[in-house]
């Protein structure tokens, strides 16, 4: 995909963020994987007044190569996923609300549906909280991200992985379906949760998961 196709689908991904509610205003924000760094959202701008030039192009470095605006303030995380996980070539950020509330309690969302194989684990796990923006807050998902495709942000959000921009949204879907989820099924109780083994069976069947 050429960098002008790519900045249309960052911008058609931030705009998503709020029709599939998955934030509110400009929170959340999303990056692209280019040959010499990535493409993220800039810093505080409505996503409807969003245009191509305005995706703010990084390099590796933590420096703008292009473009007039400030990247996001989360571009820290964004640039050490990418320089950790080469499986990745796009993030999706969201402070979606059922995945939100479930960061501020600091739990993990554990293996109470199969479905949480789909991020890659038997957990999707909530990193440790650090002030938004910084270092620490990049060290703790990298450590929360280990062998996963998503992981809360305590009392933050989320961080969705993937292969391109519609499979990281899709994966920061997926994690607010099964935040939903758990929390509907705390309401009815304490949740029964699946064992090590079935989840090792289902982190095999995903391997071929929607494969033709």
């Amino acid at each position: 995909m050429d960098h002008t196709s790519l900045r249309e689908a960052v911008i058609a991904a931030a705009r998503s963020l709020n029709k599939h509610r998955l934030g509110v205003g400009t929170a959340g924000n999303v990056s692209a994987r280019i040959k010499q760094g990535y493409l993220i959202t800039p810093t505080g701008m409505d996503y409807e007044a969003m245009a191509p030039a305005d995706i703010v192009s990084m390099d590796m470095h933590g420096n703008r190569a292009e473009g007039d605006l400030k990247p996001s303030s989360e571009w820290r995380f964004h640039q050490d996923i990418y320089a950790a996980r080469m499986d990745t070539n796009a993030i999706v950020h969201t402070h979606s609300p059922c995945a939100t509330a479930l960061s501020c309690t600091r739990q993990d969302l554990p293996a109470f549906h199969y479905m949480v194989a789909g991020a890659g684990g038997s957990s999707i796990r909530c990193a440790a909280y650090a002030t938004y923006g910084t270092q620490a807050l990049s060290d703790h998902a990298l450590t929360a991200l280990a062998g996963r495709r998503a992981c809360l942000l305590a009392n933050h959000g989320v961080i969705a992985l993937g292969e391109d921009v519609e499979s990281a949204f899709k994966m920061a879907q997926l994690v607010e379906e099964l935040a939903k989820q758990y929390l509907f099924s705390r309401m009815l109780g304490a949740p029964v949760l699946l064992d090590d083994a079935e989840m090792k069976v289902n982190l095999e069947k995903f391997k071929d998961y929607g494969k033709q």
